[in-house]
């Protein structure tokens, strides 16, 4: 048809116009509807495609120009965020490892390079002792040993193995004068040290008991400075020494191993650094050097202690107390009154939480607030945590973030030891709880 079309314009010689002329209306309106006819009389359809193209490409256009503005205000957006996190925190990206952090500090002068590698050893030893947990049941480290230790405990597997991690990587560093471990008789002399000379007290399993069932452990630590003494290096064959029964609790030890008794019996006050290591469903490294609390967990993908929390600073009271009350009977009356009066229902309602283990506890009062108390009885007046190695550490850490511990009486870190594996009550926890439980206990009733 088209093709006839065409044949009759070449011979009539009519032109586009003269033919489009002679179409009918109805023609006509259909042209305009569907389209053109071109000078050889095909029907021109671009104009309707241009048309369409030409909406198409201006929504697209407009479409892409919306876009544009939008991640030009997340641009700005994040402009302004980078800013402030320059101004403030460091870049979400940015990660702190424990080594890093260390090295800062002592480059800002915090600390020096001795103790920088002291505390990396630590770390070790804790990255070790977790992965012994997580492995503890197909590994048969569950359990006892099968001999009582120097506290009159039944002394488990993992108690005995931790604690040989620890010696071994202070041991390393040759930077640790005498350990001093709840898992020995007494202090332990590091003859291969050539410079440091720190003494570092330490219990290397805190709730072992949780173990066989896959709850809370942990690892503290305490450090001191070696001061002016002289090292205190232990021959055991010298059978010529005379014994000190006030400081060395009826063991016969001699005068080298008493002087290690003295460089390690002191209050908590002395201390340059103190920390734990909480083994639970994440592990954390809880560590101050006196400049502030702050906290690293372990990152399985990496293998390093990354810092997630800085300055930590205890709530000024909490809601939460924890007391192993099954020993309720055993209490002083005192102390019976003012766990009575927090039980009672009132304005402020007390939750109770006893995890049964020390790390565990701090940890919880540390964020949320509270007090923690391990008081004396009738059956042990001295308490059950040990002074040198358990309360001191935690006190430290506690009132580095703001917090209070004492016995009741006296500040904790004010007390000195007369021995090792002296045993303390310890009442520890947020400032207005703490003070409330002074006032119980201070009270005639």
């Amino acid at each position: 048809m088209k093709r006839k079309i065409m044949m009759m314009i070449m011979s009539t010689g009519a032109t586009p116009k003269a033919f489009s002329s002679s179409l009918s209306s109805s023609q006509l309106l259909q042209q305009s509807q569907v389209g053109s006819f071109t000078s050889n009389g095909t029907e021109n359809t671009c104009n309707n495609h241009n048309r369409s193209h030409y909406y198409y490409v201006n929504r697209r256009s407009r479409l892409q120009r919306g876009r544009i503005a939008s991640v030009n205000q997340r641009s700005e957006t994040s402009q302004i965020i980078n800013k402030q996190d320059r101004k403030g925190t460091s870049s979400t990206f940015e990660i702190e490892t424990l080594t890093t952090w260390l090295l800062n500090q002592e480059r800002q002068g915090n600390i020096d390079n001795e103790l920088t590698i002291v505390l990396s050893s630590i770390s070790l030893a804790c990255k070790q002792i977790s992965s012994l947990l997580q492995r503890a049941t197909l590994s048969n480290l569950t359990g006892s040993q099968g001999f009582i230790n120097i506290q009159g405990e039944d002394q488990r597997k993992l108690d005995f193995i931790a604690n040989q991690v620890f010696c071994n990587c202070l041991r390393s560093t040759g930077r640790t004068g005498i350990i001093a471990s709840e898992e020995e008789d007494v202090p332990i002399a590091i003859e291969e040290t050539y410079s440091g000379n720190y003494t570092v007290v330490f219990d290397p399993i805190d709730g072992s008991s949780n173990i066989d069932t896959g709850l809370t452990t942990g690892s503290i630590f305490g450090i001191y400075s070696p001061g002016d003494q002289e090292p205190c290096i232990v021959d055991y064959d010298d059978e010529d020494d005379s014994t000190d029964p006030a400081l060395v609790d009826d063991l016969k030890l001699g005068k080298q191993e008493q002087k290690c008794v003295v460089s390690a019996c002191q209050p908590g006050s002395n201390l340059l650094a103190a920390g734990y290591c909480m083994y639970s469903t994440m592990v954390v490294f809880v560590l101050s050097i006196g400049k502030g609390v702050y906290s690293f967990t372990l990152d399985p993908m990496y293998g390093e202690f990354v810092l997630t929390q800085k300055n930590i600073q205890i709530p000024k009271s909490g809601k939460i107390y924890s007391f192993n009350e099954a020993n309720y009977q055993l209490w002083d009356d005192k102390l019976k009154k003012y766990i009575d009066d927090i039980k009672d229902t009132g304005k402020k309602q007390y939750s109770g939480r006893y995890i049964g283990c020390f790390v565990g506890e701090i940890h919880r009062m540390l964020l949320c607030g509270g007090i923690y108390g391990n008081p004396g009885n009738i059956k042990r007046k001295e308490g059950n945590l040990r002074l040198l190695y358990e309360c001191a550490p935690m006190s430290y850490l506690v009132e580095q973030a703001g917090g209070k511990a004492s016995d009741g009486h006296r500040r904790i870190l004010d007390i000195k030891p007369d021995e090792i594996h002296q045993r303390a009550p310890i009442f520890i926890g947020s400032p207005e709880e703490m003070d409330k439980l002074e006032k119980y206990l201070s009270s005639s009733i």
